[in-house]
C-alpha cells in the first residue's frame, strides 16, 4: 500500500508540473490558425480515443490515423502531440488500474521505472529525427500494431498464466522489455499491445498487462511530455483536445460503461491504421523519388 501511494504521489506531482508547463507554453505561443471546426476534431479525436483506450484498445494508432486523415496536426508535430495530450488521461487510467489490479510490488517497481528511463532516451532521438525518419517511424508503428491486433484476434498469440510477478531471467527481460517500448512511445508507437504480448508470454495474467502498461505509459508519457513542451515540439490545442476531451471519456469508459461489443470495432481499428501505414509509406517512397535529382538527356 505504501509503495502504491507513492506511485500515486509521483502522478499527482507529474500532472500539477505538465500542466504548469502546458499553460506557460499555451499562454505565450497561442496558435491563432486553428479554427472552431478543428477544434471540434481535436475535442472529438481526444473522447474517442481515449474513451476505447481505457478498454484497452489503445489510443495512440488511431489517434494517429485520425489526425493523418483529417490533418488536424502535421507530421512533425504529431510525435509530441500524442504525448503531451494523452499523458494527463492515461495517468487516470493507471490510478483506476494500479488501484483494483494486483501486481507484485518489485515487478511493477521495476518495469515503470524502465519505461520513464526508456522515454527519456527516446524523445532525444525523436527530437533528432527529420520529417521523414518520424513519418517511416510511425508507419512501421501502426503496421506492427495492426499485425498484433490481428494475431490477437485469431487467438494466435499465447493466452498467458495466472502469475502476476515476475523473478529472476523473467524480470530481467520484462524490464529491458519495458524499457525498449518507452524509448518507442515518444516517437509515437504505443506500448499497449506489445505489452500485453510481453505480458502473455512471460506467463503473466492477461489481467496484469493493464495497470503495467496504462502505469508504464502515464510515466512515460510524461516524462516525455516534460521535454517536448519546453521544446515546442508539438501542436498545443490539438494537445489541450486531447487532454480535456480524453479525461471526460476516461471517466465514461472506467465508471459507466460496463461491456462493448467492441470485436467489431477492432476491425475497423485495424483496417484504418493498416491503411494508413501503407498510405504512409507510399508518401515516404513518393517523397524519396521526389528528392533524387532527374538525369539529364543524352545529347
Amino acid at each position: 500500500m505504501i509503495v502504491l501511494r507513492a506511485i500515486q504521489g509521483v502522478f499527482i506531482i507529474f500532472v500539477i508540473a505538465i500542466l504548469i508547463m502546458f499553460f506557460k507554453d499555451y499562454g505565450k505561443n497561442k496558435e491563432k490558425d486553428v479554427n472552431g471546426k478543428q477544434m471540434a476534431g481535436n475535442y472529438f479525436i481526444g473522447f474517442i480515443t481515449n474513451f476505447f483506450d481505457t478498454l484497452g484498445i489503445g489510443s495512440f494508432a488511431p489517434t494517429m490515423a485520425l489526425f493523418k486523415l483529417t490533418k488536424l496536426v502535421p507530421d512533425r508535430l504529431i510525435p509530441g502531440t500524442l504525448n503531451v495530450g494523452d499523458s494527463i488521461p492515461v495517468i487516470l487510467e493507471a490510478f483506476i488500474f494500479i488501484t483494483v489490479i494486483k501486481v507484485e510490488t518489485i515487478t511493477l517497481v521495476l518495469m515503470l521505472a524502465a519505461g520513464v528511463l526508456g522515454g527519456f532516451l527516446g524523445v532525444k532521438f525523436c527530437k533528432e529525427l527529420p520529417e521523414r525518419g518520424i513519418r517511416s517511424t510511425m508507419a512501421i508503428g501502426l503496421l506492427i500494431a495492426a499485425i498484433l491486433m490481428v494475431c490477437s484476434k485469431f487467438g494466435w498469440i499465447p493466452a498467458g498464466g495466472t502469475a502476476i510477478g515476475l523473478t529472476g531471467v523473467k524480470l530481467v527481460i520484462g524490464v529491458v522489455a519495458n524499457f525498449i517500448l518507452g524509448c518507442l512511445l515518444p516517437l509515437g508507437i504505443g506500448n499497449y499491445a506489445p505489452c500485453m504480448v510481453i505480458v502473455y508470454l512471460l506467463g503473466m495474467s492477461p489481467a496484469v498487462a493493464f495497470p503495467l502498461m496504462m502505469g508504464s505509459g502515464a510515466i512515460v508519457l510524461c516524462a516525455s511530455s516534460i521535454r517536448f513542451i519546453p521544446a515546442g515540439y508539438y501542436h498545443r490545442k490539438a494537445s489541450w483536445g486531447l487532454i480535456s476531451a480524453g479525461i471526460i471519456g476516461v471517466l465514461i469508459a472506467a465508471y459507466i460503461v460496463k461491456s462493448l461489443p467492441l470485436s467489431a470495432l477492432q476491425w475497423l481499428v485495424i483496417l484504418v491504421i493498416t491503411y494508413t501505414s501503407i498510405q504512409m509509406f507510399y508518401q515516404v517512397l513518393k517523397g524519396s523519388n521526389k528528392s533524387k535529382p532527374k538525369a539529364k538527356a543524352e545529347v
